[in-house]
């Protein structure tokens, strides 16, 4: 095997823009990231909802009312209403 065409493989210092820092193995010597496991709601269990014009709650007021169930609308094109389609036993 060639030692020159493979990369160096060595200790390289990764960095959050939390502020948590770790040492790993890598081709690098240092890595950025702006997220990690110690600020990663998935792994924090806080979960932050970032609301726009109150969306979110529009959603809840929503979703509270059909109680999770979904809805059928009926379907129509220019006025005119679309029959449901209809299956056959047996097809």
């Amino acid at each position: 095997m060639r030692e020159t065409i493979h990369p160096r493989y060595e200790t390289s210092t990764v960095s959050c823009a939390c502020g948590y820092t770790f040492k790993t193995r890598s081709t690098k010597p240092s890595i950025k990231l702006e997220i990690c496991s110690n600020c990663h709601p998935f792994f924090t269990g806080k979960q932050k909802l970032i609301d726009t014009a109150g969306r979110v709650e529009k959603f809840q007021k929503r979703f509270a009312k059909t109680e999770g169930k979904t809805i059928s609308r009926k379907i129509t094109i220019k006025g005119i209403q679309v029959p449901k389609k209809t299956t056959v036993d047996g097809i």
